[in-house]
């Protein structure tokens, strides 16, 4: 552990009540050394990140930077040197990145994050020092997945282990399209070790590649993907490969299990962060639609900004309610995670088409900083985990769980703490040991309900928040309605994925929870922030919302979408993110 990550380490330690500022900190700084993204002489910038994607190549010079500031180490919890304390505030130190680059963020950042959770939640100590020293030395650890139904080319595969007379393993396998494969200090691979189908048909090996016998473990070319293409992709071939006893990580069979507890991190977290991404894209439409015009916006353009800036902030609503949750509430916060996943990835391409429209033909500059964003991300969601393959682990995860939360949970759970929803909240530290796999009832139908019954005396005053109220009661009627046809469901477990009906059941539960995270996040505020305490981007974000699930919903009071249109003007003009922090940007 360095001097630095050790002085770290002791005052995070000693005041949980700074970490929220010191994420904010680091989110600051790295967003001013990776300067102004429209310039074009910026090697950070924009186009010089385009021009690594367009010729297949990682931006060299700003991963350099960011080993230098010591990235690696945001992955790390502090009880072993690292900044890692909650994955709400690791979201935000990394947004900077992510507002630039996606395929950035994952090579040379969270992809590492995923691999090594494995070892957070179950490794040795021993495991656990090694991984440490491993990112926090500017390494990397990669991922190997197993396989997955409807998967994707990075999940399509998997490896067998089988038992060694040594007491170890031999593995068995290939995978042809693995992220940081050719450059990585560790493999963390999710190998089959049971042909049983089965929850217990999977162990995680922690592999150091300098140690695996080359004829035995042979690196596979690099593969061209259609997104994200300044990550290194290539593949791996383990053909009878010695891996030791040691290498196990927690026991025999234990691979499902620590994939489920891990995963729920991972689905909110790739939420957190990709949002800034499509911020970026929203500036560039808000540029397109104000650039050489004195007056105001055109009028045909006010719904798609205002909605589509709602829409983030509703993504960014749940994204951080589930991060805050995996410390506040992290035995509970499995079906919520999952949620985020199915919800966030559908608005961002619904948003991304609307944003379309609103660019036109510039759209089309692919090279250009101001407008290439669009394609880019486009280009670069289904590759990071945000496609079909997604979609269908979280059903897989959400719709079994239908009918024991209708029965048990959704009108009998107290609600949440209030610091669930609140800004500048204490809350403990992330500890993948504590996550919960099942049960756990539903803190976020619990929230809904609570906010709906506050609001239910001003649904007679008038103006926006009486609508706010009424919005609010039309999802917990919504919610009313599901409950009585998930308590009919048969119990057939994960069956119920074969039927269309009963997953349009999930569909509109993750919209339930979508409403309960931005009126949770709308009552949290303390005033600070006056447009997040106004309660008009709350009524558009829960309006869309209710469109989406197909519910009755009021008309938009007058005044609604200029009032949020004439704050995303705001933020464009004065360098803004379009968050729920409004961080300033480098310009």
């Amino acid at each position: 552990m360095t001097t630095a990550a050790a002085t770290f380490a002791a005052a995070a330690a000693a005041d949980p009540g700074r970490w929220e500022a010191d994420a904010l900190d680091r989110a600051r700084r790295l967003e001013e050394l990776l300067g102004d993204p429209y310039d074009t002489t910026n090697p950070h910038g924009l186009h010089a990140l385009f021009d690594a994607d367009a010729r297949c190549i990682p931006p060299a010079r700003t991963e350099q930077l960011l080993a230098s500031t010591g990235l690696g180490a945001e992955f790390v919890p502090v009880e072993h040197g690292g900044r890692l304390t909650r994955a709400d505030l690791l979201a935000r130190a990394l947004r900077p990145v992510f507002r630039r680059d996606v395929a950035l963020g994952f090579g040379f950042g969270i992809s590492s994050l995923f691999a090594v959770s494995a070892v957070w939640a179950a490794g040795s100590p021993e495991q656990r020092r090694h991984l440490a020293q491993l990112l926090l030395g500017g390494g990397r650890a990669t991922i190997l997945h197993h396989e997955l139904a409807h998967a994707n080319a990075i999940l399509r595969h998997e490896f067998t282990a089988g038992a060694a007379p040594d007491g170890g393993y031999r593995l068995d396998g290939r995978k042809d399209v693995i992220i940081n494969a050719s450059r990585t200090g560790a493999h963390v691979v999710w190998a089959r070790t049971d042909q049983a189908r089965g929850p217990r048909s999977h162990s995680v090996l922690l592999l150091d590649p300098a140690q695996l016998p080359a004829e035995a473990a042979r690196i596979l070319p690099r593969v061209a993907t259609p997104g994200m293409r300044g990550a290194l992709f290539s593949g791996l071939e383990f053909t009878d490969c010695p891996v030791p006893a040691d290498a196990l990580v927690g026991r025999t069979g234990e691979g499902v299990a620590l994939a489920l507890r891990t995963f729920q991190v991972n689905r909110s977290l790739i939420c957190g962060v990709v949002t800034a991404a499509a911020d970026t894209v929203l500036h560039s439409a808000v540029r397109a639609a104000t650039t050489g015009r004195s007056t105001p916006i055109a009028r045909r353009w006010t719904k798609p900004l205002a909605g589509v800036f709602a829409d983030l902030l509703a993504c960014d609503s749940m994204a951080t309610v589930v991060l805050r949750a995996l410390s506040l509430l992290p035995d509970r916060a499995h079906v919520a995670a999952a949620a985020v996943k199915y919800v966030v990835p559908d608005l961002l391409r619904e948003n991304l088409e609307e944003l379309a429209t609103v660019l036109g033909a510039r759209g089309y500059q692919h090279d250009s900083p101001e407008y290439g964003a669009l394609d880019k991300l486009v280009r670069d969601l289904p590759v990071a985990g945000l496609g079909h393959a997604g979609t269908a682990s979280c059903q897989a995860v959400i719709v079994p769980q239908l009918r024991t939360l209708a029965e048990r949970a959704w009108f009998a759970e107290e609600e949440p703490p209030p610091e669930l929803f609140r800004r500048g909240a204490e809350l403990p530290a992330l500890d993948y040991r504590l996550l919960g796999i099942a049960g756990g009832g539903d803190f976020m139908a619990a929230s809904l309900i609570g906010s709906a019954t506050r609001l239910a005396p001003s649904r007679g005053v008038g103006g926006q928040i009486a609508v706010l109220a009424e919005l609010a009661e039309g999802f917990v009627n919504e919610l009313r309605a599901l409950r009585e046809q998930c308590r009919n469901l048969p119990a057939y477990g994960a069956t119920a994925l074969a039927d269309p009906a009963v997953c349009v059941l999930g569909d509109r539960y993750c919209l339930i929870v979508a409403a309960a995270a931005v009126l949770g996040i709308w009552e949290g505020q303390d005033g600070t922030d006056s447009f997040l305490a106004h309660p008009a981007w709350a009524v558009l974000a829960l309006s869309r919302i209710g469109d989406r699930l197909g519910i009755a919903v009021p008309e938009l009071p007058d005044g609604c979408l200029d009032h949020v249109l004439d704050e995303l003007v705001r933020r464009y003009r004065q360098g803004l993110s379009c968050d729920l922090d409004a961080t300033s940007l480098a310009q």
